[in-house]
């Protein structure tokens, strides 16, 4: 069997599976184009496979989970992040901008650097100390303090400490 026979046999019949699986049919299509590409590259020996559709679904199958697992982990602390683009400063993210202006001139260098390192660029707690020369426990309470800061901005109250 050749590369496009196999192809128009099974592309449906795994986009619907997909489709079931994921519930998002533009993923499933994704996931499924994907896993056929794979196929072609490896051609020759998926061809020479008992199954060479069974193997398309599994990658397919397993990319799909590969990348909603990924998914679900890019939680972003969106309270303090605030993408720049053009044509964005309407409503609420103009709001947004000056409440986090607000909440970082509110607070200490230290607690700035702190939380731009943790929740902008993302760095361990290990990573943040080694860069600003400083342990651990006290890049944690530094974190605690800058949040206990912006809590308190939230309410209506603010209190600058190192």
């Amino acid at each position: 069997m050749d590369f496009d026979s196999f192809y128009s046999e099974n592309f449906d019949r795994i986009h619907r599976a997909m489709t079931l699986r994921f519930r998002d049919p533009s993923f499933a299509e994704e996931i499924t184009q994907e896993a056929f590409y794979r196929a072609l590259k490896r051609w020759p020996k998926v061809a020479k496979l008992d199954h060479p559709e069974a193997w398309t679904m599994i990658v397919a199958l397993n990319r799909g989970r590969d990348l909603a697992r990924r998914k679900s982990r890019q939680v972003v602390k969106t309270a303090l992040r605030v993408e720049a683009s053009e044509g964005d400063l309407e409503g609420s993210l103009v709001e947004d901008r000056i409440f986090i202006s607000d909440l970082l001139a509110g607070m200490s260098e230290r607690q700035r650097q702190a939380l731009l390192l943790r929740y902008i660029i993302q760095l361990t707690i290990s990573e943040i100390a080694v860069a600003m020369g400083c342990a651990e426990g006290t890049v944690k309470s530094t974190l605690h303090a800058a949040l206990e800061n912006a809590a308190n901005l939230a309410k209506g109250t603010i209190h600058v400490s190192d």
